[in-house]
């Protein structure tokens, strides 16, 4: 059967609250690094899972181990182990798929995540990037993901620190929730997609906001004239998460089980979006949906990563 439509990557879903979920421990300001420490198998089962459900790009359980959160929540000196073990459980659960998958480095925000204002000035972020790209190049990841970018500044240090690897580079920003033309900043996306594009990023993507910003936000990124795409969260709000505070404070969504978050995702998938998947309270259940919902509208599935 041939097809005209194109072929969707499928990335995973929000590693983080799907490792709260399954660990017995209390949430901590780490996050999701935490674990790597304490129950590096439940990582190497949630790597697993999302790949079983059809994710074929995962990406790396990084996301809170950068230079300044550690020095912040935990200690400095875990930045190597901390990194060794998300890359051995990446590869892991890659090995044991028997699937063909691609491992994407994680450059998050590094001080706080949808809070602009604490951010580092970009010279500061562009030193913090470096060590993380090169911490995660040598463990031989397959391209970077910045993700929830929501200050243009920082989001332009991550890319060229990314581009700096010689790998591919996707940047994803976090636009606010009633606005999907603005990142969390009040930045334009247009000109914060166009500096980074023109930095070296081969894709676009937004991320953790709710889908129905990533759809008004899927209009923006369809003008660049590179590959684009999203992954939503599914918390009611982000408000009230402080920097260095849990995620415990937030709330889930009630109307966005796996086949309300697959009919969501469709609508940008329509608008021209191939890179697609799911951030926080996403999980294993939400992206097997969306995989069998894009197959049935007919939509190949990139297969190889």
């Amino acid at each position: 059967m041939t097809t005209n439509k194109a072929s969707i990557t499928m990335l995973d879903g929000g590693m983080g609250q799907e490792l709260q979920k399954r660990s017995e421990q209390p949430a901590s300001p780490l996050w999701s690094a935490q674990v790597m420490l304490d129950e590096p198998n439940l990582v190497v089962d949630a790597h697993r899972d999302f790949i079983d459900a059809g994710a074929r790009v995962i990406t790396l359980n990084t996301y809170s181990a950068t230079p300044t959160r550690l020095a912040r929540d935990g200690q400095p000196d875990w930045f190597e182990p901390l990194h060794k073990a998300a890359l051995d459980a990446a590869r892991k659960a890659c090995s044991e798929s028997g699937q063909d998958v691609r491992i994407a480095g994680c450059l998050p925000p590094l001080v706080a995540s949808y809070r602009p204002e604490v951010a580092h000035d970009e010279a500061t972020c562009l030193k913090e990037y470096r060590q993380m790209v090169e911490a995660q190049k040598a463990g031989g990841v397959d391209l970077f993901l910045c993700e929830t970018m929501s200050i243009a500044h920082e989001a332009h240090a991550a890319t060229v620190a990314a581009v700096e690897s010689g790998l591919p580079v996707w940047t994803a920003f976090t636009v606010d929730d009633a606005d999907g033309t603005k990142l969390r900043s009040g930045e334009p996306l247009a000109e914060s997609a166009r500096a980074v594009v023109d930095a070296g990023a081969s894709a676009v993507l937004v991320n953790c906001a709710v889908p129905e910003a990533l759809t008004t936000a899927m209009d923006v990124l369809k003008e660049l004239g590179v590959p684009f795409g999203g992954y939503a969260n599914a918390f009611t709000s982000v408000a009230a998460l402080e920097p260095g505070g849990t995620v415990d404070v937030l709330e889930a969504r009630k109307d966005l089980g796996p086949d309300a978050y697959a009919e969501q995702v469709l609508n940008w998938v329509e608008k021209g979006a191939t890179i697609v998947g799911g951030c926080c309270e996403v999980g294993p259940a939400h992206i097997k949906a969306l995989a069998e919902r894009l197959t049935e509208e007919g939509y190949p599935l990139v297969s190889n990563g």
